[in-house]
């Protein structure tokens, strides 16, 4: 086969790394990163006889491998991939090399802004009651390489704009896009370019799935494919012109070609947003003919998902909710805004680029209390206080956030202590994953001390 080259270990590297070993290729991983779990990845990928090289910057091969995989934390643009492309050498990410595999397996790809783990599990949960072979891949669950080898229906796909702009022959049966707003600017460096990205991947797709309740999809694909299946929360009258019949809310009902197929009493998450996925996955599931009674069983064993608005359970008469996936402006307001009692907000990390008048908005009218950490927190108590908020606390990490959090929400009567940071958590964790096991490790810890 040649030589091959893996740019980013975690766990899509590792998957492609494997992969291509067991496709005989001579592999090579290479990640600028090192930490206690790289290090346990390295020294399992070694058994097999690859190559790995951590807390280096990446280096050119020589000669040049004739197949570089990128894992999707590495930037497209990076000097070296920019060297290689040059070359002729054939750069792919990590859910392309999966696709030239998988592509005789039909797909549903999910991709948008906000919304994209919580619709793919539903999707998942529907299909599963159907009797379909559905495993979730990509941005949530396994890497989309180590499906390869397992019996599969239909590969269900949350694929986001990093994934999507190193694995463009991705075309899936069924595309969904859920929201759209601006976030990893600094990655995509417009909004526009960020746009092309997530809309390439339904151009690709035979079917379209669209939020007929975002702003920004309305105003700018409401005409550009004709055929898209919209869906609202906000009943007929919302929803836009097309050749293919939508989805919608009437009188707590989910109505399509004005019949009542679900009963939105069956469905057990809260938020106007949650509703909107919901819609989608419907959507999904109407393409595949699944009959509305499995759609209600399993939208009723549906256990929701973790880190996004995850109750984690009860201390002294308050509620902890894990919402670390939340790792933007917008999510962070979502998640917030769905708060119907008062609320002790958790927010920091790694600031991204965004607007954050809605979110500090949000923060006036349903927090009684905020603590800050991470890197962000200076900054995020700066804007805080430009609007005259309070009460504030400003400590170092989520460690000392909880139990501020927990006096703080004794005092002012709060019934909910809430984890949405609003950022990316790269300053001190390695994912939003590993943010949101420790927020309940330490919920965990609190239960343990009475």
């Amino acid at each position: 086969m040649g030589q091959a080259l893996v740019l980013g270990l975690g766990k899509s590297g590792m998957a492609a790394a494997r992969l291509l070993h067991r496709q005989g290729w001579q592999v090579q991983v290479q990640d600028s990163y090192t930490s206690p779990g790289l290090v346990a990845q390295k020294s399992q990928l070694e058994h097999l006889g690859i190559t790995i090289c951590l807390g280096e910057p990446f280096n050119l091969l020589e000669p040049p491998p004739q197949l570089v995989v990128v894992s999707p934390g590495v930037p497209w643009d990076v000097p070296v991939l920019q060297k290689l492309r040059a070359q002729g050498v054939y750069v792919l990410g990590e859910m392309g090399l999966a696709w030239r595999s998988l592509c005789t397996v039909p797909w549903v790809g999910i991709t948008g802004t906000n919304g994209k783990t919580t619709t793919t599990s539903l999707v998942v949960a529907i299909l599963a009651e159907a009797g379909y072979r559905a495993p979730a891949c990509g941005n949530i669950g396994t890497p989309a390489c180590d499906l390869l080898g397992q019996d599969v229906d239909w590969v269900v796909a949350e694929i986001s704009s990093f994934q999507i702009e190193s694995s463009p022959e991705i075309a899936p049966q069924i595309g969904v896009w859920t929201t759209f707003t601006p976030d990893h600017l600094n990655r995509h460096y417009t909004l526009e370019n960020y746009c092309q990205i997530k809309a390439h991947l339904l151009a690709q797709s035979q079917v379209k799935i669209l939020n007929g309740d975002d702003l920004y999809l309305r105003a700018h694909f409401r005409e550009c494919w004709s055929d898209t299946i919209w869906t609202s929360i906000q009943g007929v009258d919302h929803l836009p012109k097309s050749e293919k019949p939508g989805i919608y809310i009437q009188n707590e009902q989910v109505i399509f070609e004005g019949r009542a197929i679900f009963s939105l009493e069956n469905f057990p998450m809260p938020g106007d947003h949650n509703r909107q996925n919901l819609l989608l996955a419907i959507a999904v599931a109407n393409v595949l003919k699944i009959p509305p009674e499995m759609i209600t069983q399993a939208m009723r064993k549906f256990p929701g998902v973790p880190h996004r608005l995850e109750v984690l359970g009860v201390h002294q008469g308050i509620t902890y909710i894990n919402d670390s996936k939340a790792t933007n402006y917008d999510a962070a307001q979502v998640g917030l805004a769905s708060m119907t009692v008062p609320t002790i907000l958790l927010a920091g990390g790694q600031a991204k680029t965004g607007d954050d008048q809605n979110w500090l908005q949000t923060i006036q009218k349903q927090a009684v209390g905020v603590v800050l950490f991470g890197v962000a927190a200076e900054s995020f108590a700066q804007r805080l206080t430009s609007i005259n908020y309070t009460p504030l606390i400003t400590v170092e990490n989520l460690g000392e956030a909880v139990p501020a959090a927990q006096k703080l929400a004794q005092e002012t009567g709060a019934k909910v202590i809430l984890l949405s940071p609003a950022c990316a958590s790269f300053d001190q964790y390695p994912n939003f994953e590993a943010r949101g096991d420790h927020f309940r490790q330490l919920f965990q810890d609190l239960l343990e001390s009475d």
